[in-house]
């Protein structure tokens, strides 16, 4: 069964980081392309950038340019995501997804995780 978990959120004071990471099973994950998503109470999932298979990158927040990077463990089939000079408005829940990377949105999800809660907070 194909699966993706998150794992590597938590509390972080404000300028600090996290490495989120997102773990594939049933199927090998460097064939895919992959989405970082988050979500807010109450709001729309909203996708942050995706990770193509050859590995290009594109970011669908402004916000999180210089701040997010993204990257692969081909032998651990796992995505990671860093996450540095945090701040209160990247607390959400951040899931990741196979995906479609389009130019101005992500699209073709399936594989969805639970979800890792993301708190910014001194």
């Amino acid at each position: 069964q194909e699966q993706l978990v998150e794992s590597g959120g938590g509390l972080v004071q404000p300028g600090g980081s996290l490495r989120l990471s997102c773990a594939a099973s049933g199927f090998t994950l460097k064939y895919y392309a992959i989405g970082w998503f988050r979500q807010a109470p109450g709001k729309e999932r909203e996708g942050v950038l995706c990770i193509s298979s050859t590995d290009e990158v594109t970011y669908y927040i402004d916000s999180v340019k210089g701040r997010f990077t993204v990257s692969r463990d081909n032998a651990q089939n796992t995505v990671y995501l860093e996450m540095n000079n945090l701040k209160p408005d990247d607390t959400y829940v951040y899931y990741c997804a196979a995906a479609l990377c389009g130019g101005y949105d992500m699209y073709g999800m399936k594989y969805w995780g639970e979800g890792t809660l993301v708190t910014v907070s001194s």
